[in-house]
């Protein structure tokens, strides 16, 4: 059973399944940027209830700088697909 921080498998196969180019495309930076997202959101939650959560609150510093790295590979790789992903995701542009 997944905690409640992590994502669901049936969550990380309906992010796959969106922002995949196929069903096992787990690999590709916008799959991955959309599940990190979605464990940004997760984490976020638990740390508004949490506030002294310092250990979490790194944790969660640490997925937001992997996901900044990846959107900005992408945003040097193709913009127009990048700024449709950021539209999707609801994610500022502070690239």
């Amino acid at each position: 059973m997944a905690s409640k921080l992590s994502i669901s498998k049936e969550r990380t196969a309906e992010l796959i399944k969106e922002f995949g180019k196929n069903d096992q495309d787990s690999g590709s930076a916008e799959v991955q940027v959309a599940i990190l997202s979605e464990r940004i959101r997760n984490l976020t939650e638990h740390l508004k209830t949490h506030k002294k959560d310092n250990h979490t609150r790194r944790g969660l510093m640490m997925l937001i700088g992997k996901r900044r790295g990846m959107l900005k590979y992408i945003k040097e790789r193709n913009i127009e697909e990048y700024r449709e992903l950021i539209k999707k995701l609801g994610i500022r542009d502070n690239i």
